[in-house]
């Protein structure tokens, strides 16, 4: 990733969800002078979270960036802003190449299910980037983008993954990026 501007910072906005604060989050980073150089947002029963790279010609202080991102919604209260320098990813430089995978797990909700497969990709060391898990009725549904070092044998992490599951009574399933991507497209396209 590029940065727009030579000062770089990670901003955090918490909130109730409601319309209008991606808006007003990015009005207040262009009225700052500041580049939008990536970002990310989910909600989550109702809970709006947002992550966003910003980049500006001159330093800021991020505590100050914060307050005037916090004051730019106005009517919302629990409006929570954070904003800190942006620093040199220490995973990818000590580590080198990855690549990018997907694993989906699914069954009977029970606890401990998140704990059980982070502790096991942790001890693995492979790095989990983007996570959804969510719980419908009694079945719980966990879907994982991960990177993985150049090296690791992914056919002995899927059998890891398929006896983990067995024990949990959860199907696994670890497929390339890629892979996943097509042939969720692909379901998309015929539906």
């Amino acid at each position: 990733m590029t940065n727009g501007h030579k000062c770089a910072y990670v901003l955090n906005v918490l909130s109730d969800d409601h319309p209008g604060i991606v808006s007003a989050v990015s009005a207040s980073i262009c009225n700052l002078g500041g580049n939008i150089d990536a970002c990310s947002q989910t909600v989550l029963g109702g809970h709006f979270t947002l992550i966003m790279i910003v980049s500006f010609a001159e330093e800021l202080d991020p505590d100050k960036m914060a307050e005037e991102v916090g004051k730019s919604h106005p009517g919302t209260s629990n409006l929570q802003v954070m904003a800190r320098p942006l620093a040199k990813p220490k995973y990818q430089t000590a580590h080198g190449q990855t690549d990018g995978f997907v694993i989906t797990v699914s069954g009977k909700d029970r606890s401990g299910v998140v704990l059980r497969f982070a502790q096991y990709l942790a001890g693995k060391d492979i790095n989990i980037v983007d996570l959804y898990g969510e719980r419908t009725d009694d079945q719980f549904v966990l879907i994982s983008q991960v990177e993985i070092p150049a090296g690791v044998d992914t056919n002995l992490l899927q059998a890891d993954l398929d006896e983990m599951g067995r024990e949990l009574n959860f199907t696994v399933r670890l497929q390339h990026e890629n892979i996943f991507v097509a042939t969720n497209q692909l379901r998309l396209t015929r539906a």
